[in-house]
């Protein structure tokens, strides 16, 4: 049979590019392009043998090649663009669905001015609407819309505009920020924001300004400076890349530095001249509404006429619109193991099932660099992998002797020492399995260890109370370990009669080696 029958060889009239698919008999990776003429005329390219003739070769009816067929699917993608036609109608039916279906999201209210509003408003004004899409952005980046909006109210409503911001501590900052997780993006607003001001010549306008600040990459740069400042330039997220992908039934890993040049070569040739921010909002909007990653609305979408993808599944079993973009195989996360003990220090000798309400639980500030940089966390070593409890409190008992200079076995009286369980905590990369430890103490000259650390300039650890630590911006690992102990502490107390926990305490614990 004809070759044809295996592989399509394509050719675009609108675009004016050659591009090679994917076997579409061995791989559901649709090909990258192909419109309703190529497919038809594929097909009639081979001829049936005759019945009269089964044993001569079937008679081919073969296009001649054309000039250039080695074409590397990269060189093929720079090649796509929308026509002037496309670009339009895309731009009109898009932003007239946006108006209509938009959702009331609080930074939308805020940035959101018309045009004689804009004209009259004052430099302070401008700004603040700047800041909001800025605070709004990073937030929104790898976080839901719903969690950032009350976040983001909070936000708003501690620090309204960015020289409020710049006189906040870092600590202040994460404390706000904490369970929106990726703290690092929190550190480059401040840094930002005190960048700005320290500057003192406003709120950069323009892309390349804006790339100059710590912590604003391409995607904010273009967000602030199109949806504040009405610069007609482009906005791509993962929305975005999808939307695209799919108009242009493009199959290239996306993640290829080719293919997101090209994502934002034709990003920008779509951007409304007169509405730039609402445009880019909108085709962000539709990505994630409608042109969902696993199940997208195509009835319900304003450009679907204009999907080449859809046109794709519509006349191929073998090819579905959620093939497009290439789905990325994620890398694998790495294992890591800790061991995290809750020390909660009493001023006095008390027994173990006594409620102490003055006790004081230690925290330690992780390093400025890193993951999880300059948060507070309970006392925890890293193990070699797993191990058992033994191991684990050689662990944790080597590392309080040299950095707290708390030594159980000498300096402290241990009134409890209990294992509470296991936590796994998810990041980007790692896989943190956290074995939990809870452990009371009672400390020999506590109130001049406290004075002292009191004292201290350059704080990396901290003795706090109950109600402080209820109170801090600790992440979501640490505040599930807390409440794994205070779980802990309510099943050991409810599981005794009241004479039985009294008895219980009456001396040092024996289970703590």
């Amino acid at each position: 049979m004809h070759r044809a029958h295996s592989h399509f060889e394509i050719r675009s009239s609108a675009a004016g590019y050659i591009t090679h698919s994917h076997t579409l008999r061995n791989r559901r990776t649709p090909p990258t392009t192909v419109s309703m003429d190529d497919i038809i005329g594929n097909t009639q390219n081979t001829v049936a043998p005759s019945d009269q003739s089964k044993k001569k070769r079937p008679r081919r009816v073969v296009r001649p090649k054309p000039k250039s067929t080695q074409v590397e699917k990269s060189d093929d993608i720079e090649d796509i663009n929308f026509t002037k036609d496309e670009t339009l109608e895309i731009r009109a039916s898009l932003l007239k669905w946006y108006d209509e279906n938009q959702r009331d999201l609080p930074w939308r209210r805020i940035s959101s001015k018309g045009e004689d509003e804009e004209d009259n408003e004052d430099m302070e004004e401008s700004e603040k609407r700047a800041y909001a899409v800025w605070v709004s952005e990073v937030m929104l980046q790898q976080t839901r819309v719903q969690t950032v909006i009350d976040y983001f109210n909070k936000w708003m409503t501690k620090w309204p505009t960015l020289s409020h911001l710049a006189q906040a501590s870092l600590e202040e900052v994460n404390e706000m920020w904490a369970g929106l997780g990726y703290y690092r993006r929190a550190r480059f607003l401040l840094e930002g924001a005190k960048m700005i001001v320290e500057e003192g010549g406003g709120f950069p306008k323009a892309v390349p300004a804006l790339r100059k600040v710590k912590g604003i990459g391409e995607y904010t740069a273009g967000a602030i400076a199109s949806i504040a400042f009405k610069e007609v330039v482009p906005v791509v997220d993962g929305n975005v890349v999808r939307v695209i992908a799919r108009l242009k039934a493009v199959s290239t890993n996306p993640k290829e530095a080719v293919a997101v040049k090209n994502t934002w070569k034709l990003a920008g040739q779509l951007v409304d001249l007169c509405r730039p921010g609402d445009f880019n909002q909108a085709l962000m909007e539709l990505g994630a509404t409608v042109c969902t990653p696993s199940s997208p609305s195509c009835n319900e979408c304003p450009i679907s006429t204009k999907c080449r993808a859809l046109l794709l599944s519509r006349c191929h079993d073998s090819v579905q619109v959620t093939d497009y973009p290439m789905k990325i195989v994620k890398a694998k996360q790495r294992s890591d193991f800790a061991a995290v003990t809750v020390v909660e220090v009493l001023e006095g000798p008390r027994m173990k099932d006594e409620a102490h309400p003055n006790s004081k639980f230690i925290l330690v500030k992780r390093a400025d660099k890193g993951l999880l940089a300059g948060l507070w966390e309970f006392p925890s070593v890293l193990l070699d992998g797993e191990a058992d409890s033994v191991t684990r409190r050689d662990a944790i008992d080597h590392y309080l002797k040299s950095a707290f200079d708390l030594d159980p076995t000498k300096s402290c009286d241990i009134i409890s020492r209990e294992d509470v369980g296991e936590y796994v905590h998810v990041f980007t990369h790692i896989r943190l399995k956290m074995y939990v430890e809870w452990m009371v103490l009672h400390v020999k000259g506590f109130k001049k260890l406290w004075n002292k650390k009191q004292g201290e300039d350059d704080i990396n650890w901290k003795f706090v109370d109950r109600q402080t630590l209820s109170c801090m911006g600790l992440t979501s690992g640490v505040r599930k370990v807390y409440g794994m102990i205070e779980n802990y502490k309510q099943r050991t107390s409810s599981s005794l009669p009241a004479r039985a926990r009294s008895r219980k305490g009456s001396g040092k614990s024996k289970n703590w080696k």
